[in-house]
């Protein structure tokens, strides 16, 4: 028969019509030897290419090669299809063919939580903003928990925190900002860093407060950085983390380690922000119809010159808020406690 596109046709209706009656890898695996095989219907009408004038071969040549690529594709999906059926479904008997190409079946052993899923997403987030990510040390030392954040011993604001400490001396980190230090003395200008981890505090529980709750810091240091450098950042994550235009509000707070300080505030989703639910006050919100998110401000000229930088010539940023409450208005959680239960029913909604 002479090679022409009516040919290539046939061979193609041919290895279709034997596919669909295809039922197991086996038969499967004889297809692809028949049609695709080195001794193949593809490959015997390839090699009659050469007896074509100049003008048919490329043409006929081109046709080859979209018949090769189809009967590709229809024996992978066709095999993926026989992958997926139950071992009784299979005419083969047992031991007859084993495909190592299949693809196996994932055992359902669980998923991530809430709170891991959310951190991988805001580090997402903030990888998509130029931030490098840092893992925070869960225990450490009173210098880099308090004293190089410009809280020396006695000083007053350490009893902002009830603080967990170990017998020999160390502490169970009260934020992650003790890895600032750290980060401003090993990496170079410009400096954009977020730390996250776990954080320990020994304070009552409540719907808004555990003793243990996970924290994202960031971090900014370069040239002329202002605190509207600090707002804009902060508002672009959270718009892009709830997909939404987000109402925050600012207010002046104390923080040793920053100068200005201020709270960040966002909306509470579980009332809308009107303090009330079911006409009762939010236990969420407290009534207010806000939630605390963050605390931030400038990075304090002690802090700077504690890590070697010139605050004349260098200013930052930094913030700490709880990711706990961010999945809590992401979703409408009205409980922070719910995550640390290990109540089957709430982790499986997720």
């Amino acid at each position: 028969m002479p090679l022409n596109k009516e040919t290539i046709n046939v061979v193609k209706s041919n290895a279709f019509q034997v596919l669909e009656r295809v039922d197991d890898l086996l038969s499967l695996s004889n297809w692809e030897k028949k049609y695709l095989g080195k001794k193949g219907e593809v490959v015997n009408i390839t090699k009659q290419v050469c007896e074509l004038n100049s003008v048919e071969r490329p043409i006929i040549g081109t046709l080859i090669n979209d018949l090769k690529q189809e009967l590709s594709i229809a024996a992978q999906k066709r095999k993926q299809e026989l992958a997926t059926r139950t071992p009784s479904s299979h005419s083969v008997p047992p031991g007859t063919f084993f495909d190592l190409t299949a693809p196996g079946k994932r055992v359902p052993l669980g998923h991530l939580h809430p709170i891991t899923q959310m951190r991988q997403y805001a580090e997402d987030i903030f990888i998509r903003m130029g931030f490098e990510v840092h893992e925070t040390r869960e225990v450490d030392d009173d210098y880099h928990n308090f004293e190089s954040l410009n809280m020396p011993p006695q000083h007053p604001a350490r009893d902002l925190w009830d603080t967990f400490w170990t017998e020999n001396g160390l502490v169970c980190i009260t934020h992650t900002s003790n890895m600032q230090i750290r980060i401003l003395t090993s990496k170079s200008i410009p400096i954009r860093a977020i730390i996250v981890g776990r954080c320990f505090r020994n304070e009552a529980l409540d719907a808004r407060h555990e003793h243990t709750l996970h924290q994202i810091e960031g971090l900014y240091v370069d040239k002329n950085i202002k605190l509207s450098d600090l707002i804009g950042t902060f508002k672009k994550f959270l718009d892009e983390f709830y997909q939404r235009d987000v109402k925050i509000k600012t207010q002046p707070s104390h923080f040793p380690f920053v100068e200005p300080g201020i709270e960040f505030l966002l909306d509470c989703s579980l009332c809308q922000g009107t303090g009330i639910i079911n006409k009762d006050r939010c236990s969420t919100c407290g009534g207010n119809g806000w939630i605390e998110l963050a605390g931030a401000g400038m990075i304090h000229p002690n802090v700077l010159a504690e890590a070697g930088l010139d605050s004349q010539k260098y200013s930052g940023f930094a913030w700490g808020f709880g990711l706990d409450r961010l999945v809590m208005m992401k979703y409408g959680i009205e409980d922070i406690r719910h995550f640390n239960r290990g109540d089957l029913r709430f982790i499986q909604q997720f």
